[in-house]
C-alpha cells in the first residue's frame, strides 16, 4: 500500500466541545450557579475555577490562552457537528465514538441534584445535535456516579434515546462507592439488560480540589510532561480489573467494556497477571469466577488505541482480538492532520484480515447497525 491511497477507518475515541454555557443556559439558576465556571485573573497568568460551592485557583499555559485552544481543539469540526463530518471525510474516518468534554467535570460536582440535571441537560443536547444529526456518530450518554440510583433511572432514558454507549470516568465519584462494590450490582445488570456499552475513557479521575485542581498531574519537575501524559492511561486499567475481580463481568457475559485512548497492549498483560493472581492465591480469592479472568478479559473487554505500532501486535502476535483504532479527535494526542499517514504507518503490510478487526470490525461489533462504509469507488473515495 502506499499514501496516495486512501484509507478508512471508524474511531472508538473522539470528542466534541459542547456549547460552554450549556449547563448555564438549559438549568434553573438555583442549579446553573453551582456548575463549572471559571474567572481569569487581570495579569491574565491566573484562573479561579468555581464547582458546585468549590473553588480553586490555577495557573494557565505559558501560552496565550487562544492558541492553546486552537491546539487542543484545532479541528474545525470539535464544536460543530456539520463541519466535524467533513473533517472526517477528509481524515478518513467513518464512524465514531464521541465523547463528552464538559462531562469530564462531573466528579467535582458535590450535590447530587446538580449533577444528575447538569448530565440529563447534556444527555438531551448531545441526542438534538449528534446523535440525531447523522448514524455515523454514536455520542456517549452521561450518568451521574455519585449515586448510583440516579445513574440507574439516567441509564434506563440514555437507552431509550437511542444511545449505545455510556461515558463511565475510570473512577466513580468520591462521595460513591468503587466500582469493585455490590452496590453497583443494578448498574451493571441495567446496562447488560439494554445492551449499552460502558466506554471508559482514561484522564478521568476526580478534580482534587486540595492540590488546586490538577487534572492529570501526578509528577512536577524534570520529564513531567511524558510521565503525566503516561501516568494517564492506568485508570482504565484498574477499572477493568475490579470489573473481572469483583465478578461483575462474569455475572454478566453479555457485557461489553471499551477503554478508550489507552493503548492495548497492556490488556494480555493484565489478563496474564490476574490470571497468576487468581491461581496461586486461589485460597484467597473471592469471589469464585465461572470463568479464568483471561477468557473474561479477552472475551467482553475492548482497547482503543491511535499511534501504538504495538496494538496491531496485541492482535497479530498476542491472541487479543479485542484491538479498535481510535483518532482521539481533535485532541493534540490524536490523529488530526495526520491520520492518513498514522493509518498507513500502521497498517501498511499487515495481513487484511487484522486490518478489517481493527480498522472496522471491533467498532462494528460493539455498537450494530453502524451504516456500511460505501464501496470502493464511491464519492467518499474520489
Amino acid at each position: 500500500m502506499t499514501e496516495d491511497v486512501k484509507l478508512w477507518a471508524s474511531s472508538g475515541d473522539s470528542h466534541f466541545l459542547e456549547p460552554e454555557d450549556l449547563w448555564r443556559s438549559r438549568l434553573p439558576k438555583r442549579l446553573s450557579e453551582l456548575v463549572p465556571r471559571s474567572v481569569k485573573h487581570p495579569d491574565g497568568k491566573w484562573e479561579t475555577v468555581h464547582v458546585d460551592g468549590q473553588a480553586f485557583r490555577r495557573r494557565l499555559p505559558g501560552i496565550a490562552q487562544e492558541e492553546f485552544y486552537a491546539a487542543s481543539y484545532r479541528a474545525p469540526g470539535a464544536g460543530d457537528v456539520e463541519l466535524r463530518i467533513k473533517d472526517l471525510d477528509e481524515e478518513g474516518i467513518w464512524a465514531e465514538l464521541v465523547y463528552p468534554s464538559l462531562g469530564m467535570w462531573s466528579a467535582s460536582f458535590r450535590t447530587p441534584e446538580v449533577l444528575r440535571e447538569a448530565l440529563r441537560v447534556s444527555n438531551d443536547w448531545a441526542k438534538e445535535t449528534i446523535l440525531d444529526y447523522s448514524p455515523r456518530l454514536i455520542p456517549t450518554g452521561q450518568v451521574s456516579t455519585m449515586s448510583i440510583e440516579d445513574a440507574c433511572a439516567e441509564l434506563k432514558r440514555c437507552g431509550e434515546l437511542g444511545f449505545k454507549a455510556v461515558f463511565m470516568p475510570v473512577t466513580p465519584h468520591p462521595l460513591q462507592k468503587d466500582y469493585n462494590r455490590d452496590e453497583w450490582e443494578p448498574f451493571w445488570a441495567l446496562a447488560e439488560d439494554i445492551g449499552m456499552v460502558l466506554a471508559f475513557h482514561i484522564g478521568t479521575e476526580p478534580v482534587d480540589f486540595n492540590t488546586g485542581g490538577a487534572v492529570g498531574i501526578a509528577y512536577r519537575g524534570p520529564g513531567g510532561a511524558v510521565l503525566n501524559h503516561t501516568e494517564t492511561t492506568f485508570g482504565g486499567q484498574r477499572a477493568v480489573m475490579k470489573l473481572v475481580a469483583c465478578g461483575a463481568l462474569d455475572r454478566h457475559p453479555n457485557l461489553k467494556v471499551l477503554v478508550s485512548e489507552g493503548g492495548a497492549t497492556w490488556v494480555p498483560f493484565i489478563a496474564d497477571r490476574m490470571e497468576e493472581a487468581y491461581r496461586q492465591h486461589s485460597m484467597a480469592v473471592r469471589p469464585k469466577l465461572a470463568r479464568t479472568p483471561k477468557e473474561i478479559i479477552y472475551s467482553q473487554v475492548y482497547a482503543s488505541f491511535q499511534h501504538d505500532g504495538s496494538a496491531v501486535a496485541a492482535c497479530t502476535s498476542m491472541g487479543y482480538n479485542n484491538v479498535m483504532w481510535g483518532s482521539d479527535y481533535p485532541h493534540m494526542e490524536g490523529t488530526y492532520g495526520h491520520t492518513q499517514m498514522t493509518l498507513h504507518n500502521l497498517f501498511d503490510g499487515v495481513d487484511q484480515k487484522t486490518r478489517d478487526r481493527i480498522m472496522f470490525g471491533s467498532f462494528n461489533e460493539l455498537f450494530p447497525g453502524t451504516p456500511a462504509l460505501p464501496s470502493a469507488g464511491g464519492a467518499l473515495d474520489e
